[in-house]
């Protein structure tokens, strides 16, 4: 035990290599970010918003479901156990996509898509928590979350550009065939577990253990409360945009290849900023970084009714990436900042089960509204649940030590 360190220069090798496979994590879901509406509707005939966005309410709830697990089974299991176990699930799913016959085999792939981004992006947030210690973990998650959804953005750019040239199927979805299988390799070879990172932490940790895991992270206790609601709601947005915004574009007759642009910023500034503000949410107050994250999220969703170009779309799409950056990281780090090292991947899991429940929420609330009242309208809904997310935490999170105000004396705390 004397020869384990916490520290982020101290283990920067499995640092990088969890940062390396947490891409690999994430371009398995940019296979479909682009594409699959396009799919629903020229290949299977799906006209109904609700029925096309099936495909992402079945993959939140099942990675909603597996994030839960994940952060109970972390422990005993172990966390490269877990890891490998989600590569696993994850190699079905690009052959899934490429000779689906009807969309039941569409929910199938997203089913083990669920499955395999609860397990493997759940454990390798929790695996580089426990390595990096108390002071970095903001820039440690700014890191992983940078990683994970600039290879959303990539692989989301390359799909659409490959549909465009070639064809919605087979081609875009070799690239998952690649990522599935050097993922899986890629930890059973280099990962290595992190227990004895946990054991040292815990030795040294002063902050009591939680009386009730699941209850207090997901809203009694002010600060994991707070953060557990802004979780939900940043999904339920990002459900949206993963849906929504592909038929909003298509229905303007934008081409696959500018649709494939317009959506791909999005996760890319969400990706590249997060660079930045993992480090801000170290330096500055994160109930601050989150609220100015949501509130610029809801502000941005309002305005995008009104965009009617494609440089509209990108310079709003730059906008909400920027937004979400500002909340990824410090949810996380805020997360790790108020629990106990032992109760920490359980309550990274009941956090990351609601959270990605919005995946699910958002789908389901947005596909009505578009059926019912249009698409504009299911995206003002969710702008203003957005803004709302933002005065929870402006009126219900407290700052923990001593880091600077991000916007002088607005609020007190």
């Amino acid at each position: 035990m004397d020869t384990i360190k916490l520290g982020l220069k101290e283990n920067w090798r499995q640092f990088t290599l969890l940062v390396i496979i947490n891409a690999f994590v994430g371009g398995m879901v940019g296979l479909e970010r682009a594409i699959l509406p396009q799919i629903a509707e020229a290949e299977f005939h799906i006209a109904a918003k609700t029925a096309i966005l099936s495909f992402i309410i079945v993959f939140g709830i099942v990675k909603a479901i597996t994030n839960y697990f994940t952060g109970s089974l972390a422990n005993n299991v172990g966390r490269k156990n877990l890891l490998m176990l989600g590569w696993l699930f994850a190699i079905p799913v690009p052959f899934l996509l490429i000779f689906a016959a009807n969309w039941n085999w569409i929910i199938a792939a997203n089913i083990l898509l669920g499955i395999n981004q609860g397990l493997t992006w759940s454990i390798t947030v929790v695996m580089k928590i426990d390595i990096v210690g108390e002071k970095q973990r903001g820039f440690a998650m700014g890191l992983n979350e940078f990683a994970g959804y600039l290879s959303v953005a990539v692989v989301a750019f390359f799909t659409g550009w490959i549909a465009g040239k070639y064809g919605l199927r087979p081609y875009p979805f070799y690239i998952g065939i690649v990522l599935s299988f050097m993922g899986l390799f890629g930890s059973w070879f280099f990962i290595k577990d992190t227990k004895h990172h946990v054991a040292n932490e815990t030795d040294t940790n002063t902050l009591p253990t939680l009386k009730n895991i699941f209850w207090d992270t997901t809203w009694k206790d002010k600060n994991l409360g707070s953060v557990t609601q802004a979780g939900l709601i940043n999904n339920l947005n990002d459900g949206m945009a993963w849906g929504i915004f592909p038929i909003l574009l298509a229905q303007k007759h934008f081409s696959l290849e500018q649709i494939g642009i317009a959506t791909a910023a999005y996760p890319a500034v969400w990706g590249i900023g997060q660079l930045f503000t993992g480090k801000m949410a170290d330096k500055f107050c994160k109930k601050h970084m989150l609220f100015v994250g949501m509130f610029l999220q809801g502000l941005t969703l309002l305005i995008i009714p009104w965009a009617e170009t494609l440089l509209h779309f990108i310079i709003l799409s730059v906008i909400l990436g920027w937004g979400t950056a500002m909340v990824y990281p410090t949810f996380l780090a805020t997360i790790a900042e108020n629990t106990n090292p032992t109760d920490r991947a359980k309550s990274f899991g009941i956090f990351r089960f609601w959270r990605d429940l919005g995946y699910a929420i958002g789908a389901i609330l947005t596909g009505i509204i578009a059926d019912w009242l249009g698409v504009y309208s299911s995206i003002t809904v969710v702008g203003f649940l957005t803004i709302s997310s933002a005065i929870i935490i402006a009126h219900r999170m407290r700052c923990v030590g001593s880091h600077p105000k991000l916007y002088g004396r607005f609020f007190k705390n």
